[in-house]
């Protein structure tokens, strides 16, 4: 019988990623496998290009409504890239240390992201006609309140390097950094030229995210095999290296539940 957590799980997505519905099922098979095994999954329901303020404020709406409806005291928070970042402020900023028991962030840029810094030198993305175009394309998208600019500032090493100046953990959640790297550019085509970049000012890395930036925490964990930013997501919803991703947050989840949450 698989191991059930105590808690609910909530997954929050990352930047360019939704769960309100689609073509694109952003989560792979990994909902289904969790549900099927008795574990009770929800969405975070944030926007794809929202700052972490707004994000956290609507997760914020999203746990109160999964508490109501669960009748749980908690939540178990399991996010993806800047999703952890989103669910970090959410909990210092509205002390939600008392309705969140865990927080696994997996593949999550919490000292930055240089992509981002190399965005944010770029003129172009400063003019005033560069931020309406991407406001209207984060409309598009079906954001409620997107600001594609003000992300990409947020991620940039320098203000990720305030956030954790001021955003620190809570002693009532528990915590654990997850992330992969890829070996090799091939790995992944989809992050061919990015790797290479982020290889070679900053070193391993798993084509969007460095390795010394998603360690962060006590418990940090490493998964092997060359799986990329997107692939951890079970976006292919194939074997990765021989890994059937659904089964890594099964295993999540079951440490979870050995641990009480």
């Amino acid at each position: 019988m698989a191991a059930v957590p105590k808690y609910p799980v909530v997954l929050v997505h990352g930047i360019a990623a939704h769960d309100r519905g689609g073509m694109i099922n952003f989560w792979g098979r990994i909902p289904k496998t969790l549900t099927e095994r008795g574990v009770k999954v929800f969405f975070g329901n944030t926007d794809s290009w929202g700052d972490y303020e707004s994000n956290a404020e609507i997760l914020k709406t999203t746990i109160d409504q999964v508490l109501d409806e669960t009748g749980s005291e908690k939540v178990n928070i399991i996010a993806h890239s800047k999703g952890g970042l989103d669910s970090r402020y959410l909990i210092w900023k509205y002390d939600y240390g008392d309705r969140v028991a865990s927080l696994t962030t997996i593949s999550t840029p919490h000292h930055g992201a240089e992509i981002a810094d190399l965005i944010y030198r770029q003129k172009i993305v400063h003019s005033r006609i560069a931020k309406k175009t991407l406001e209207i394309f984060g409309k598009l998208y079906g954001d409620i309140n997107p600001d594609l600019f003000g992300v990409n500032y947020q991620l940039t090493t320098e203000k990720m390097k305030e956030f954790n100046e001021t955003t620190g953990m809570d002693q009532r959640v528990y915590y654990q950094s997850i992330y992969t790297t890829m070996n090799n550019a091939f790995d992944d085509p989809v992050f061919f030229y990015s790797f290479l970049y982020l290889k070679r000012v900053t070193g391993a890395n798993d084509g969007i995210v460095s390795e010394q930036s998603a360690k962060w925490g006590n418990n940090i964990i490493k998964i092997e095999g060359g799986i990329s930013h997107a692939e951890i997501v079970d976006y292919k919803q194939t074997k990765v290296s021989g890994i059937h991703i659904p089964d890594l947050y099964m295993e999540i989840v079951a440490g979870l539940q050995e641990k009480g949450f």
